[in-house]
């Protein structure tokens, strides 16, 4: 009786991701989030949908490296680890996710705050891009003045003229001195 044991064991042991990762990705989410609509509150919401978007760019991942995905051998306990860090309510990693690289973004898709890549110094001489042409140009009214006007609903009109001045500044201390334009003068 003891070997049968031992071998039950080793089963359970061997296939543990098998055994773990549906009931972290899946089970413990799908409860969680039926518990998040019945509450008032936000913060549990954007755990669950965050979560939710991850676990599909996690599968969508899957889906297109499976071929790569299969030769490593680590990878299910990654994915594992990983699932538990963006589910546990210990962790809420899925919440900070969102706070910390999804919002950012989201709120200023032209320069996203990662933290965890270095900024960018400001080099004398650029300028930040507050105006990005649509690609569509026929789905919606595109021009400078519009841009304009949506910055200025953004930031206010204070910030807008000294936008302004500060762009007036750098083109007259170009005009002045022997200095060209590159794209590499702006930052995206």
């Amino acid at each position: 009786m003891g070997h049968s044991d031992n071998n039950f064991l080793q089963v359970i042991a061997k296939n543990f991701d098998v055994l773990a990762l549906p009931l972290v990705t899946l089970v413990y989410p799908l409860y969680a989030s039926i518990k998040a609509i019945e509450t008032r509150s936000i913060t549990d919401d954007q755990q669950w949908l965050t979560y939710w978007v991850l676990y599909s760019m996690i599968t969508l991942f899957e889906l297109t490296f499976a071929k790569v995905l299969e030769v490593l051998a680590i990878w299910p306990y990654a994915k594992l680890i990983l699932s538990c860090w963006l589910v546990l309510p210990h962790f809420n990693g899925a919440a900070h996710v969102y706070r910390y690289y999804v919002r950012p973004f989201y709120m200023n898709p032209q320069m996203p705050q990662l933290p965890l890549l270095p900024q960018m110094p400001q080099m004398p001489g650029t300028s930040h891009m507050w105006y990005v042409p649509r690609k569509n140009i026929f789905s919606k009214r595109d021009d400078v003045l519009y841009a304009a006007e949506r910055y200025m609903e953004e930031h206010g009109t204070e910030e807008f003229q000294r936008l302004i001045t500060k762009a007036d500044r750098e083109a007259r201390s170009r005009r002045s001195g022997n200095h060209m334009i590159f794209d590499d003068d702006y930052r995206y």
